[in-house]
């Protein structure tokens, strides 16, 4: 698994419709055919390549020398070519104040007690044990999140208000840095908008503090039509036995993003290398792996493979999901450091009793420490991954990922893969998936319905 990942890296920034988001398609697909797996093939998915060529932010508060400021484009964000406006702080009370003005908006990132998702959402008082962490690593804990309060709406709050520009100030972000693929919804945003690092936005606050600022903002980038399609192979089960698993993730990713997703693509291609040496007679049920294209393009792949296959999705007993075997990284001294911890991990489980208590003991079986049970609508009406469609379909799922707070950062790097999990994960997952033999999609179903 640390092979494959390593090449994938190595390829470079991975965006949908990127040559290496192109490479990784055949890349997998190649080893699907290795591994034996059978039908392999992709089904087209469109997406916009969208390449940031040139993006600058000149500050000049009153009186004073123009600064120049590191920045970032939001993507997919209207171009600005010498755009000379003034700023404004953007406050939700009172949002007119940026109207004909560049926005200066604080993404304070998010951050929780490590345990407490797993008690959010739809939690069944009769559920099995959710935390898993017998070393009890999660007390005093806080977790930062990759996502700042008010998430994707955050530039569209100040396009709303009539503002001229974006400039979104990343406030308590580790490693202080700015270089932050978000959001990543496949929409346009009507307005220019870059993001700066929490200490050029405290700066720019003290001058607005002073007087008025001025900025200047140059922003250019290419756009176009592209493709990041969805890979799939199968393995056929138990002789008439035509019910589903499917085992998947994504393949593309903001920079170069080993952890997003190279994890993930590593993940699926150990679960197809392992069920390809199983016969055929005794996997659990018919099997397919897939991982989509253009996640990072408001999840198209997702939601066209969903759309296509909406009809055999009745026979899907499992849909299993495998994202970011991620390290922990904190700032210590100015520097980014590792913990010696894995990021805490999610398991999105569907509530049905069974299944809940075949992911726990599987954890426990494999010592996973720092993991938990989340309802699959923890952080809304879906999970917050690549899979989220299926549970909406009706699917049952087990959908894991970890969310370090460098998710959509180019700090993405090898150095951040969580290496000493992905065996234990792989053969969690093993058991999930084996736990499911003898059982129909809908009898797993009528579980969850006797909630």
């Amino acid at each position: 698994m640390v092979g494959w990942i390593e090449q994938i890296v190595a390829r470079g920034v991975r965006r949908p419709g990127y040559p290496a988001d192109a490479w990784v398609e055949g890349f997998v697909s190649a080893r699907f055919r290795e591994l034996g797996l059978v039908d392999v093939h992709t089904e087209p998915v469109s997406v916009t390549r969208w390449e940031p060529t040139r993006y600058s932010l000149v500050a000049t508060p009153a009186g004073a020398a123009p600064r120049e400021l590191r920045c970032f484009p939001v993507p997919l964000a209207a171009p600005a070519e010498g755009l000379d406006v003034e700023l404004a702080r953007f406050d939700e009370a009172a949002p007119g104040a940026v109207a004909g003005r560049a926005a200066l908006v604080d993404a304070k990132v998010a951050a929780l007690p490590p345990a407490l998702p797993a008690t959010f959402g739809s939690v069944p008082k009769d559920s099995a044990q959710r935390v898993y962490d017998p070393d009890g690593t999660f007390a005093g804990e806080t977790q930062i999140l990759p996502l700042p309060a008010g998430s994707d709406g955050i530039a569209q709050q100040v396009v709303t208000a009539g503002a001229a520009a974006f400039v979104g100030t990343l406030l308590d972000y580790p490693g202080d840095d700015c270089r932050y693929y978000f959001p990543y919804n496949g929409r346009t945003t009507a307005i220019p908008g870059v993001w700066i690092n929490g200490t050029d936005g405290r700066w720019l606050h003290d001058q607005l503090g002073r007087g008025q600022v001025r900025i200047r903002l140059d922003v250019a980038a290419s756009t176009a039509p592209a493709s990041s399609d969805n890979i799939v192979g199968d393995l056929p089960g138990p002789a008439g036995d035509d019910e589903l698993v499917l085992v998947g993730s994504h393949h593309d990713g903001p920079w170069a993003s080993a952890v997003e997703d190279g994890t993930g693509i590593a993940m699926v291609l150990a679960q197809a290398a392992y069920w390809a040496r199983v016969p055929a007679a005794d996997r659990p049920h018919r099997m397919r792996f897939l991982l989509h294209g253009g996640h990072f393009y408001g999840g198209a792949g997702l939601v066209d493979y969903v759309a296509k296959h909406r009809a055999e999705l009745e026979k899907v007993v499992l849909e299993v999901h495998l994202e970011h075997a991620a390290r922990e990284f904190a700032e210590r001294d100015g520097r980014l450091a590792a913990t010696g911890r894995c990021v805490p991990r999610w398991f999105f489980t569907s509530g049905i009793p069974t299944l809940e208590k075949s992911v726990y003991d599987a954890l426990v079986a494999e010592r996973l420490g720092r993991s938990m049970l989340l309802a699959p609508d923890a952080f809304g009406p879906a999970p917050l991954s690549d899979g989220a469609s299926y549970h909406t379909a009706g699917v049952p799922i087990v959908q894991f990922l970890a969310a370090p707070w460098y998710l959509f950062d180019e700090a993405d790097t090898l150095d951040k893969v969580d290496r000493d999990s992905l065996l234990p994960i792989a053969r969690a997952v093993i058991r999930v998936i084996q736990s499911t033999r003898g059982t129909t999609a809908a009898e797993l179903r009528a579980g969850l319905a006797t909630r």
